[in-house]
């Protein structure tokens, strides 16, 4: 279950749209998070006169009935107080319980299984003086009201939803250019490893770079080995970034190059398929292990903008799936780096994806913990591009600026030279030698001070 339920901020909301029933409610979800909600729970909040549209939080339904009520009251409070953050307690709530149908079950089923759900829902908002005006249950292709009374719009078995891009949501939505990602479980699957595939030769790359990696990170003296497994990170990092940016490097190897000219036009199954073909087991191996170290995923962090930003988002997401068992804690860095890459190029709902399934790897994740708090409150992030554009440059001028071992000869002075009987025109006088060695054995000059 993801425990960090703040999947809040849909659509920007520039253009109003009046919704009028629980069916163009149910036809709203998905446009509204970018995405279809599959086996969740969506609260979103409503403000001022006419039930304008705000913040929203999403959480996994639990499995379990027992954890329904503490679950109930947590989303409650986290949707109440973040609007209260932003500005304005809500003077309503719309809940939404989206669950497919389990083998044998129909979606009516569902709907009455999650009937004390809905219940405990509505009593937490009642208990912080929120009302909840609709409660909908979406399965099987059908919405079902918990709330309206009327059965000849919300009859017992359920109403079909509208067909894909008929709604004047739909059409609103793509004039405004908004697009839906697919399910949530199909953004999920692409950032897990996949079920059908043997996973066995990367089981074992894995292994044997750990076997390598990690007692260079953990040996002495501190610093040493890790230092040396940062520089190879980056560097075989930095090689992987071209493969996916550059098809003139790709076009070296034939296999590649007949991957990279059929990327365009593929669904996006294809184009994964594809990008797993551009990276071999023992080169994500050492990537994934060489990400776990924190100064390493940092740097790898500034690869965030316009290109680069899209290739590295690409090589994090073959990272993230080649995260196998046991090794699916090492997750948490490939797809933190996914959701910042995502989120520092415009993709919200495929950023908040990812940063929740890195805190899903690992729950004490801090980084991925601060993006998906940031993320989800709607700060800019350009506050953190340009703390790393600003890092990225320091570095280089500090390479630039680095004291070499020898001394720098003045522009115009000739070589000192030394002859039999005295010094000459361009030698240094005696005096001032003296007082160039009393600095090197750490004398004080009495006029210098220095």
């Amino acid at each position: 279950m993801n425990t960090n339920p703040h999947e809040s901020r849909g659509p920007a909301e520039s253009q109003q749209i009046t919704l009028r029933s629980p069916a163009e409610l149910a036809d709203a979800l998905p446009f509204m998070l970018g995405f279809h909600p599959t086996d969740s729970v969506v609260l979103v909040a409503l403000h001022g006169e006419h039930g304008r549209f705000g913040g929203r939080v999403r959480l996994g339904i639990p499995s379990s009935a027992k954890e329904w009520p503490a679950t109930a009251e947590h989303l409650a409070e986290c949707l109440v107080d973040g609007c209260a953050r932003r500005g304005t307690r809500p003077e309503g709530i719309v809940v939404f319980l989206c669950q497919d149908p389990e083998p044998g079950e129909t979606g009516r089923r569902v709907m009455e299984r999650l009937r004390p759900f809905a219940q405990r829902l509505r009593t937490a908002c009642g208990e912080l003086d929120i009302p909840v005006y609709e409660v909908l249950c979406i399965s099987d292709g059908l919405y079902f009201s918990y709330v309206c009374p009327d059965t000849r719009c919300c009859p017992p078995d359920g109403t079909p939803l509208a067909l894909t891009g008929t709604s004047v949501m739909a059409a609103s939505a793509a004039y405004a250019g908004i697009q839906v990602r697919g399910s949530l479980r199909d953004m999920q699957a692409r950032l897990k490893p996949p079920a059908s595939s043997d996973d066995e030769s990367q089981r074992k790359a894995l292994n044997a770079a750990a076997a390598v990696i990690v007692p260079k990170i953990l040996a002495d003296p501190p610093g040493a080995g890790r230092e040396e497994v940062r520089e190879q990170t980056l560097r075989l990092a930095r090689e992987m970034l071209r493969r996916f940016d550059e098809p003139s490097t790709v076009a070296e190897a034939p296999v590649r190059t007949s991957v990279v000219e059929r990327v365009r036009g593929l669904g996006t199954a294809e184009r994964d398929a594809a990008d797993d073909a551009l990276i071999d087991p023992d080169e994500a191996a050492a990537l994934i292990l060489g990400l776990q170290d924190r100064d390493t995923r940092d740097r790898a962090a500034e690869w965030m903008e316009g290109a680069e930003g899209a290739a590295a988002l690409r090589l994090w997401r073959v990272l993230a799936r080649r995260c196998v068992a046991p090794f699916d804690e090492h997750a948490a860095a490939p797809l933190t780096l996914a959701g910042w890459a995502a989120w520092s190029t415009g993709d919200e709902p495929a950023a908040r994806v990812a940063l929740g399934l890195a805190l899903d790897a690992d729950p004490d994740y801090v980084f991925a913990r601060l993006l998906h708090q940031a993320c989800n409150e709607g700060l800019d992030p350009e506050s953190l591009r340009s703390c790393l554009r600003h890092e990225r440059e320091a570095r280089a001028a500090a390479v630039e600026t680095r004291p070499t071992a020898r001394r720098v000869a003045p522009r115009g002075a000739r070589p000192q030279t030394v002859r039999k009987g005295g010094p000459t025109a361009g030698t240094r006088p005696a005096k001032a030698s003296r007082a160039a060695a009393a600095r090197r054995t750490g004398q004080r000059g009495a006029r210098s001070g220095r």
